[in-house]
C-alpha cells in the first residue's frame, strides 16, 4: 500500500512540475502567434494539459480493461477543472475572477455543457445505447461537436484579434524567448507529462483493490486529481503573469478535450460501446459538472464586482459547493457500481 501512494505521489509531483511551464511557454506562443489566449488556452493548452487523461483513457481500456478508471477519470477530471475556479478566486485579487473575462468564454462553456450532457445521457442510456460495430453512437457526434466549437472559438477570436492587432502588437513581452525555443520546451514539458500519466491506470486499479473504494469511485477523485494537475498548475502560474484569460479558457478547453477523450476512448475499446460497460454512477459526476458549468456561464454574464466571503464570489462558493457534494454523492454511491 505504501508503494502504490508512493509512485501516485511520484506521478503527481512530476506532472505538476512541467504543468508549471506549460503556463508560461503557451502565452508566449499566444503572444507570438497572435492567436488570443482565449483561443491558445482552449485548443494548445486544453489539449496539453490534458494529455495525462488521453494517455490514462486510452492505457485503461486497451491495455489495463480498466473502462471505469478511464470515464471516472474523464468525468471527475471535468468537475475538478472548473473547481479550479474556486481558488483561482481567491488568488485572484478583490474582485472576482469572471469580473473582467473575455466574452468569448461563454463559448466554450457552452460547448462544454453540450459535450459533457451529452455523455451523461448515453451513461444513463448504458446497454441500450445504439453503436456502428464497437463504437457508440455518441462518438462521431462528440467528434462533430468538438470540432464545430474549437473552430467557433477561433472565427470568435480571429474578428477579435483583427480589431485590436495595433494594439495587441505594443503589448510585446517576450522579445527574449524565440518561438522556435518555446514551441520547444512546451513540447518537453508534455512529452514529461505523457510519460507520467502511462503509470496511473495501473496504480488506479491496484489501489482500487487494495482501499475497496472501487474503480468508480477512484477514477472520479484520486486518479482525476492527479490528471487534472497540469490545469492547477498552468492556471495558477497564468494568474500569476496576469494570463487570468488563458487559465480560464484552459479549464474550460480542457473539459471539452476531456469529453473528446471520451470518443477516442470509445474508439480504442474493441469490447463494445465503452458507456455500456461502465458505471451509471458516472452520470452523476457529469451532471453536477453540467451544474458547475452553468454556474460559471451565469457569472460570466452577470459579472459581481465584490466578493461574499473569504476571499470568494457567490458564483465561486456554489461552484466549490457542487464539487463537495459530487465527492459526496459518488461516496454513498460507490457500493452501486464497479
Amino acid at each position: 500500500m505504501i508503494i502504490l501512494w508512493l509512485q501516485f505521489i511520484l506521478c503527481s509531483a512530476v506532472i505538476v512540475l512541467c504543468g508549471t511551464n506549460l503556463s508560461k511557454y503557451g502565452d508566449i506562443i499566444a503572444e507570438k502567434s497572435g492567436l488570443g489566449r482565449a483561443w491558445i488556452g482552449l485548443v494548445l493548452m486544453a489539449s496539453v494539459t490534458s494529455l495525462p487523461e488521453l494517455i490514462t483513457g486510452i492505457s485503461s481500456v486497451a491495455f489495463a480493461d480498466v473502462p471505469n478508471i478511464a470515464l471516472g477519470d474523464i468525468m471527475g477530471s471535468c468537475v475538478f477543472n472548473l473547481s479550479i475556479i474556486a481558488l483561482m478566486d481567491i488568488l485572484h485579487g478583490s474582485k472576482p475572477i469572471f469580473s473582467k473575462a473575455e466574452h468569448g468564454h461563454i463559448l466554450s462553456a457552452g460547448f462544454g455543457v453540450i459535450l459533457i450532457g451529452i455523455a451523461a445521457i448515453s451513461i444513463l442510456s448504458n446497454a441500450s445505447i445504439p453503436s456502428i460495430r464497437h463504437i457508440g453512437i455518441y462518438t462521431p457526434a462528440i467528434i462533430l461537436i468538438y470540432m464545430i466549437g474549437v473552430r467557433s472559438l477561433f472565427l470568435f477570436e480571429r474578428k477579435k484579434i483583427a480589431e485590436f492587432v495595433g494594439e495587441m502588437a505594443e503589448a510585446i513581452q517576450y522579445e527574449h524567448v524565440s518561438t522556435r525555443e518555446a514551441v520547444t520546451k512546451y513540447a518537453l514539458n508534455a512529452l514529461i507529462i505523457v510519460g507520467a500519466a502511462a503509470w496511473l491506470p495501473f496504480i488506479g486499479d491496484r489501489l482500487a483493490e487494495e482501499t475497496g473504494l472501487g474503480r468508480s469511485f477512484v477514477g472520479s477523485i484520486f486518479i482525476a486529481l492527479t490528471t487534472s494537475l497540469p490545469e492547477l498548475a498552468v492556471s495558477i502560474s497564468a494568474l500569476r503573469i496576469g494570463a487570468a484569460d488563458m487559465a480560464i479558457a484552459n479549464l474550460f478547453g480542457s473539459n471539452m478535450f476531456n469529453i473528446f477523450i471520451l470518443a477516442v476512448d470509445d474508439i480504442f475499446y474493441t469490447k463494445g460501446p465503452i458507456l455500456a460497460h461502465v458505471s451509471t454512477n458516472h452520470a452523476v459526476t457529469g451532471f453536477v459538472a453540467v451544474l458547475m458549468t452553468g454556474v460559471a456561464i451565469v457569472s460570466l454574464e452577470y459579472r459581481l464586482e465584490k466578493k461574499a466571503f473569504l476571499r470568494l464570489g457567490w458564483d465561486a462558493i456554489a461552484i466549490l459547493l457542487a464539487y463537495i457534494i459530487n465527492v459526496y454523492l459518488l461516496y454513498t454511491l460507490r457500493g452501486n457500481g464497479l
